[in-house]
C-alpha cells in the first residue's frame, strides 16, 4: 500500500474540487478562444503584423522598394479595371 491508499476523504475531495476548478477554468479559455469575435480579433492582428513586417524594416525604417512594388500593381489594377470598362 503506496501513499495513494492513506488518504483521507478530506484529501479526495479537495483534489477531487482542484480538479473540477482546473477543468473549469480550460473549458473557460477553450470557449473564449472559440468565439468568432475572438478569433477575428486574432486575424486582425496577425495580419497587422504581418503587414507591418512586410513593409517594415528590423530597425523601423520603411522598405520602400516593397512599398512601391505594391502601390505600382495597385495603379497597375485601376488602370486595367478603367481599360476594360471603358472597352464594355
Amino acid at each position: 500500500m503506496g501513499a495513494e491508499d492513506n488518504k483521507s476523504i478530506r484529501q479526495i475531495e479537495a483534489d477531487i474540487e482542484s480538479t473540477r476548478d482546473q477543468l473549469a477554468s480550460t473549458i473557460d479559455q477553450l470557449v473564449y478562444r472559440t468565439k468568432p469575435a475572438t478569433i477575428i480579433q486574432r486575424q486582425k492582428a496577425q495580419a497587422r503584423a504581418a503587414l507591418h513586417d512586410a513593409t517594415y524594416h528590423p530597425d523601423g525604417s520603411l522598405r520602400t522598394e516593397r512599398v512601391a512594388a505594391v502601390s505600382a500593381a495597385v495603379l497597375f489594377l485601376v488602370v486595367v479595371g478603367i481599360y476594360r470598362r471603358r472597352r464594355s
